[in-house]
C-alpha cells in the first residue's frame, strides 16, 4: 500500500500522526516543508507506488503554505485526496481550500481517533478512484452488434462534443451508468471528474447534503464544511442515477440548479456556481410519474432534452455470445484463474434466456460459471438453474423500436460512422449464490490433500476460501473495500489485513 504523506514543520504533530497511523497498519512518510514534498512528487513521477495514497498538510509552514501546495498538487494529481490541518484561527483560510479541491480539513488541536478516521476515509476514497480508473482504462467501453446497440453508439457519437443534458432510460442492469461514463469520456469535459450518485440508495434526510454539501454547524454532527457531489463534479459530469426516486422537495432544488447553475449548501447563505454537466438515468416511466404527481413536470422537461433509451438484453440476443466470452475473461482475471471456454450448445441455451436482470445478470452468471463449472469447457448442463428453468426470450424488437419515440423528443441525425467507443456494461458482479453440493466439492478437495500426505490442509483451504470470498465481494462492490467488508460482515481493518496476508493487493 502507498504511504500517507504528512507535511508539518511541527515535529510533535508528525510524530503523533505517524505512530497513530502505524498502529492502524497505514504506512507513512513525513516532510517538514512544501519544497520537500514537491521534490518527492517529482521523483515519484515514474513510479506510482512511490507516491502518496493521501496527503495531510499543515496550512502554515515556513517556505510555502499548505494552500499553495494544494494548488500545485491538484494541477498534477487531481485524484489525490488532500487533508488540510489548521488552527481554529485559520478556519477561514481552510474553508477557502475547498475551492482548490481539498478532501477535508482537520482543525488543531485535533482528536487523534477522529483524525485517523478521517484519513481512513480519504484512503478508501483514493482506492475507489484507483479502481475506477483501472476499470475504465482496462475495459472496452461497449460491445454490441445488434442494431439497437448500434443506435446507442451512434447517439454517443452525436453527443460527443455536446454539453447538453441527457436522460438515459432502460431496465435495471442494462448499462445506464456505463453509457453515462462513455458520454463523459468522449465529451469536452473528459479531463474533469465523473461523479455518480444513486438517488434511490441514499436516505432522504441525507440526500440533500450529499448533493449540495453543508456548512459547519448546519445540523447535528456537521462538525466541518463538506462539499457535495455538485462541487466534486466541478468542470466534469454529474450522473444522477434512479432520478425517478428523488424526493419531491429535492426535485425543486435540482430544477433551480439546472435552470440558473447556482445552489446553496445546506445551512449556507452564499450561492455556489455549478459548472457541471448533468446526465440522469431511470428505469421508471417518468411521464407516468408526472401524471401520478410523484415527479415535477418542469424538471422532467428540463432533464428530457435528449433521451437515450438502452435496449434490454432480450432485444439484442445476437450480442449474448460476445458478451459471455468477455465476461468469462473478466471473471477469470478477477479471481486469478484460467479463463473457461463455453460450448456452442451452452451459448445457444443462454441466447434463448430472457435475462430479466439484463447485462448485469449475464455478468453474474459468467462469474458463477467461473467459480462453479466443474470443467474448463462449460456445457449446457453446467448452466445455473435459473437459466435451465427460465422462459425463452421473446422475439427481439426491431431497431426502430429501440429509438426514442416520445412526443417532443429531440434527436440528432446519425453520423456516418459508428464511434470507436463501445462498452460492455461493467456492472458489479453479484454474489456467487447458493449451490447445492459445494460442500461436497470442499470435502473432496480436503480428502485429496489428506491422501497426498499434506500437513497444511487447514491453512491451504482456508486461504483459498477466504481469497475467493473476498475477491467475489470486491467484484460485487467494484473494489470498494469498506462496502465489501460490510457485506461480508467483517470489519474494514480485517478485510485490509486479509488482503495483505493473502497477497490480493
Amino acid at each position: 500500500m502507498k504511504p500517507i504523506w504528512i507535511v508539518d514543520d511541527d515535529q510533535s504533530i508528525r510524530f503523533v500522526l505517524e505512530k497513530a497511523l502505524l498502529r492502524e497498519d497505514l504506512p507513512t512518510r513525513s516532510f517538514t516543508n512544501t519544497r520537500e514534498v514537491l521534490a518527492a512528487l517529482e521523483a515519484a513521477a515514474d513510479d506510482e507506488m512511490l507516491g502518496p495514497q493521501v496527503l495531510v498538510s499543515d496550512i502554515r509552514m515556513p517556505g510555502g503554505s499548505g494552500l499553495d501546495l494544494l494548488d500545485k498538487i491538484k494541477a498534477k494529481h487531481p485524484g489525490l485526496p488532500v487533508i488540510i490541518m489548521t488552527a481554529f484561527s485559520d478556519l477561514d483560510s481552510a474553508v477557502s481550500a475547498f475551492q482548490g479541491g481539498a478532501f477535508e480539513y482537520l482543525p488543531k488541536p485535533f482528536d487523534l481517533p477522529r483524525a485517523v478516521e478521517l484519513i481512513r476515509r480519504a484512503v478508501d476514497e483514493s482506492q475507489r478512484e484507483e479502481v475506477a480508473e483501472e476499470r475504465m482504462a482496462a475495459t472496452p467501453e461497449m460491445l454490441g452488434q445488434a442494431p439497437a446497440m448500434q443506435d446507442v453508439f451512434r447517439a454517443i457519437g452525436r453527443l460527443s462534443q455536446s454539453n447538453v443534458t441527457v436522460l438515459i432510460t432502460g431496465e435495471s442492469g442494462s448499462g445506464k451508468e456505463l453509457v453515462a461514463r462513455a458520454l463523459h469520456k468522449h465529451s469536452p469535459r473528459a479531463n474533469g471528474p465523473f461523479v455518480a450518485i444513486n438517488t434511490a440508495a441514499i436516505p432522504k434526510d441525507l440526500l440533500e447534503s450529499e448533493l449540495f454539501g453543508h456548512e459547519r454547524g448546519a445540523f447535528t454532527g456537521a462538525q466541518t464544511m463538506r462539499r457535495g457531489r455538485f462541487e466534486q463534479a466541478e468542470g466534469g459530469t454529474l450522473f444522477l442515477d434512479e432520478i425517478g426516486d428523488m424526493p419531491f422537495d429535492l426535485q425543486t432544488r435540482l430544477l433551480r440548479v439546472l435552470s440558473d447553475g447556482h445552489f446553496y449548501r445546506v445551512g449556507g447563505h452564499n450561492s455556489v456556481k455549478a459548472n457541471v454537466r448533468v446526465i440522469a438515468a431511470t428505469h421508471q416511466d417518468l411521464e407516468l410519474r408526472v401524471k401520478q404527481g410523484g415527479f415535477r413536470e418542469d424538471l422532467f422537461h428540463r432533464l428530457n432534452v435528449i433521451r437515450l433509451r438502452l435496449p434490454a438484453l432480450r432485444e439484442r440476443g445476437e450480442d449474448v455470445p460476445a458478451l459471455t466470452r468477455h465476461f468469462l475473461q473478466q471473471s477469470a482475471k478477477q479471481l486469478g484463474v484460467e479463463p473457461k471456454r463455453i460450448s456452442d450448445a451452452a451459448l445457444a441455451r443462454l441466447s434463448t434466456f430472457a435475462f430479466p436482470g439484463n447485462v448485469r445478470q449475464l455478468e453474474n452468471i459468467c462469474h458463477w460459471l467461473t467459480v462453479m463449472a466443474p470443467a474448463q469447457l462449460i456445457e449446457a448442463k453446467d448452466l445455473p438453474p435459473e437459466v435451465m428453468a427460465g422462459a425463452p426470450v421473446e422475439a427481439p424488437l426491431s431497431a426502430a423500436s429501440a429509438a426514442p419515440a416520445a412526443a417532443g423528443e429531440r434527436e440528432a441525425a446519425a453520423p456516418s460512422a459508428v464511434p470507436p467507443a463501445a462498452a460492455v456494461p461493467a456492472a458489479p458482479a453479484a454474489a456467487v449464490g447458493q449451490v447445492a453440493g459445494w460442500e461436497s466439492g470442499l470435502e473432496q478437495e480436503a480428502q485429496s490433500l489428506l491422501a497426498a500426505g499434506r500437513h497444511d490442509v487447514w491453512d491451504t483451504l482456508s486461504r483459498r476460501f477466504e481469497s475467493r470470498l473476498i475477491l467475489t465481494a470486491l467484484a460485487n462492490t467494484r473494489g470498494r473495500r469498506i462496502e465489501a467488508a460490510q457485506k461480508l460482515g467483517i470489519g474494514r481493518n480485517t478485510i485490509t489485513r486479509k488482503i495483505q496476508e493473502l497477497g490480493l493487493e
